[in-house]
């Protein structure tokens, strides 16, 4: 049975908590974020979100960040808007900042969210990304005639740097960091790639055909529990 501790690269910015529970399970997690986001403060986009403000309308939110960048300029009257989301995170930020009675539809992913859109038989969207915003969402929205406003609320940013240290496992929560993880680094040809959800996953592909393991929701608890889970399975069976 292997007894040596499991080393975990993070490519993102975690709680202790979860640093200091990996830690109690044999599990050492050195985190090393890939990206940072930066809300864009221009003249042009606040004027577009006060805009929006002020409209009955449809809204869609794909990450904390973009719910963050709007919440931030506003004011003591909630929009009123119907809200769908994907995540548990970006709901409950949802929630926080615009109350649970404003939200339509969740989903795990951009495919599914973007079905039950099409099935609430919506016509206008509007849609509060990043600069690096993935295409699946807008595109089925835009080819089932649905029209979609988007407003770039925030930038991600490349943090380009080099690994010298093999790790047992790396993990994964968005695109964007795995371009700029291997934009500098390979993977070692043992090291597990754990994926926060499929887009991520198929990402990877792209550039490794290491085993990746997808968390079963695009959740940071339910990732780290999944890294947990195989490796003292893999304990046991070693």
């Amino acid at each position: 049975m292997r007894q040596n501790k499991i080393t975990i690269l993070c490519t993102k910015a975690i709680d202790e908590a979860f640093i200091k529970e990996a830690a109690s399970k044999n599990i050492l997690i050195d985190v090393y974020p890939f990206i940072t986001t930066e809300p864009i403060s221009s003249v042009e986009v606040q004027q577009e979100i006060e805009q929006a403000f002020i409209l009955s309308a449809t809204v869609v939110f794909t990450s904390v960040k973009a719910v963050e960048a709007v919440a931030a300029e506003l004011d003591e009257q909630r929009p009123d808007w119907q809200i769908f989301c994907i995540g548990h995170a970006t709901r409950q930020c949802c929630e926080k900042y615009f109350g649970d009675d404003f939200i339509a539809g969740i989903a795990d992913n951009a495919g599914v969210l973007a079905n039950v859109i099409i099935d609430a038989q919506i016509e206008n969207v509007i849609f509060f990304c990043g600069n690096q915003r993935r295409d699946e969402l807008p595109d089925l929205l835009r080819n089932n005639n649905i029209g979609v406003n988007e407003i770039v609320v925030y930038e991600t940013i490349d943090i380009s740097q080099k690994i010298e240290k093999k790790y047992d496992g790396i993990l994964f929560f968005s695109p964007s960091a795995v371009q700029s993880f291997f934009g500098s680094n390979q993977s070692d040809d043992q090291t597990v790639l754990f994926a926060i959800g499929n887009t991520t996953a198929n990402e990877i592909k792209k550039h490794s055909r290491n085993k990746i393991i997808v968390s079963d929701e695009p959740e940071k608890s339910i990732l780290l529990k999944k890294v947990a889970d195989y490796f003292q399975a893999d304990r046991i069976h070693n």
